[in-house]
């Protein structure tokens, strides 16, 4: 089946959110889409925000809060950090692809660099990609986090909480597992830019992905997902509600 290869040029987070959702449920084609935020947290479908984000802090730095359709721990977002999202039709997902596809990228650039039990991806015991994936009737979708040149500093911040666990709510949560982060472009002997280095992702996807087609996103699809945005994405009770 043909391959949509989509270089995503939006950088809002509940576009892009939105976008995934879109994409998997209307387009047939399998797909590869690279995307970038602006500074964002992301909260896996079935987490609390108030046990997984520093508000004071996010609040302050005018970073946004969203949630996603998958699952997974909360992750933060910003221009120096690039995403995946792979989204395949099969009856038998295997999830570990996409995480060996992306091994293979990073090993080609000279990065040598290691999957962990929970599909993320580090060099050493430091994390450089953590990963979600969900399942819509014969579909999956895999996506991953690429730090590149993250500002570590508001990442962490962003992401600490208070010791002090809030009272228990209805329903249930998923709590995050905490990692130590880096950034790729420390193991480069000459980091290209953050653009470049999305060039070079894109390039080798094209190299080695067969029947790829390079896509973007029609006016009418701009507008159906800006509408699941506005009605999902970005509205407070899917960001902070109580059940999900």
């Amino acid at each position: 089946m043909n391959t949509l290869i989509i270089d995503n040029p939006f950088t809002d987070i509940y576009f892009n959110l939105a976008a995934e959702e879109f994409l998997l449920k209307n387009r047939p084609e399998n797909i590869l889409m690279l995307w970038q935020n602006t500074p964002s947290v992301v909260l896996g479908k079935h987490q609390r925000v108030e046990t997984e984000i520093n508000l004071t802090y996010v609040k302050d730095k005018q970073i946004r809060i969203a949630r996603r359709y998958s699952g997974g721990g909360t992750v933060y977002h910003d221009l120096g950090n690039l995403n995946l999202t792979f989204i395949e039709n099969t009856n038998v997902p295997d999830f570990e692809k996409y995480t060996r596809k992306t091994l293979e990228f990073l090993n080609s650039i000279g990065v040598q660099a290691q999957k962990d039990t929970r599909l993320g991806i580090n060099i050493g015991h430091l994390k450089i990609s953590g990963s979600a994936q969900c399942i819509y009737k014969t579909k999956c979708m895999y996506h991953c986090t690429l730090l590149y040149d993250t500002n570590l500093t508001a990442l962490t911040a962003s992401l600490a909480v208070s010791r002090i666990s809030p009272a228990p709510k209805t329903g249930y949560s998923v709590a995050s597992v905490k990692s130590p982060v880096t950034n790729i472009s420390k193991y480069l002997q000459y980091p290209p830019d953050t653009e470049d280095f999305k060039n070079q992702v894109l390039a080798f996807f094209l190299n080695t992905m067969p029947q790829k087609q390079i896509y973007n996103l029609n006016p009418d699809e701009i507008n159906r997902v800006e509408q699941l945005k506005n009605e999902k994405y970005a509205t407070t009770q899917w960001i902070f509600g109580k059940d999900f």
